[in-house]
């Protein structure tokens, strides 16, 4: 997924500042430079999307640039596009082997068991709530 941001250049006194105006709330910045606001940018845009899956809201398709290029208020914002990994949004299931000692794993199974869900669910649960 490609991302439409727009930077303000930032100077000496100044940090570079980004806005991902596809995704409500959105932003970051940077001391160095525009290619640390693009990095910057790509985390944020990440951790905005996880958020929002995490609380069942959808998560807007990405514009184009010009789509906002016109609006008065980026006047004079550099444009730049982050692409973000489209598994981000992913919900397939994928197996996974982990390594547990048996001690942990018959606790972990206790647990998922209290919570009526199985063992996969519930470790999901968990680093959701992490």
């Amino acid at each position: 997924m490609k991302y439409p941001i727009a930077i303000e250049p930032g100077d000496e006194s100044r940090a570079w500042s980004v806005v991902v105006p596809d995704l409500p709330g959105c932003f970051s910045a940077a001391d160095s430079g525009i290619d640390e606001a693009i990095e910057n940018a790509k985390e944020a845009i990440e951790l905005w999307i996880e958020t929002a899956l995490d609380a069942g809201e959808d998560v807007p398709k990405p514009s184009s640039i010009a789509a906002f290029q016109k609006k008065r208020e980026f006047k004079g914002w550099v444009w730049a596009i982050a692409e973000i990994d489209p598994a981000l949004l992913s919900d397939e299931i994928e197996r996974v082997n982990i390594t547990l000692p048996k001690r942990v794993l018959a606790r972990l199974d206790a647990k998922a068991k209290q919570r009526g869900e199985t063992r996969s669910g519930f470790i999901a649960h968990l680093a959701i709530q992490a």
